[in-house]
């Protein structure tokens, strides 16, 4: 699933820095069109969820807890933002750029395995 995965990122060209590097700068619809129809898709299969009390096929309630506003997630987003536009990654299609031979983008690779352990480490201590 995961190969099959990297394939659409490839073929759709969500992986393409060029194409990110246009979706930072308004200059097409592309990338918009395809993270909006994920969206749309994700808001669509939770409110089917919810409204049809779907259940997993071991017949288990899913539950979708509400989620808490708290200001750390506004400066993690503006960090998340500054880093995809800086390297033109985000995490999704990091393994996916380095199976297309992209392999400078394994320094964005190391550089968000490091980030992801140093968040770990300091999580208690950042702003609610």
């Amino acid at each position: 699933m995961g190969m099959l995965f990297g394939i659409l990122l490839v073929k759709s060209e969500v992986v393409s820095w060029y194409r990110i590097q246009e979706m930072f700068r308004f200059q097409s619809f592309h990338m918009f069109g395809v993270i909006g129809s994920a969206v749309a898709v994700g808001a669509l299969s939770v409110w089917l969820i919810k409204k049809f009390n779907i259940r997993t096929i071991e017949g288990e309630s899913i539950v979708i807890p509400d989620k808490v506003f708290n200001k750390g997630q506004i400066y993690g987003g503006l960090i998340f933002g500054l880093g995809w536009a800086v390297t033109g990654a985000c995490p999704g299609p990091l393994f996916a750029q380095v199976g297309t031979g992209a392999t400078v983008i394994i320094v964005t690779l190391l550089s968000a395995i490091a980030g992801t352990w140093i968040y770990g480490r300091f999580r208690e201590k950042l702003p609610h």
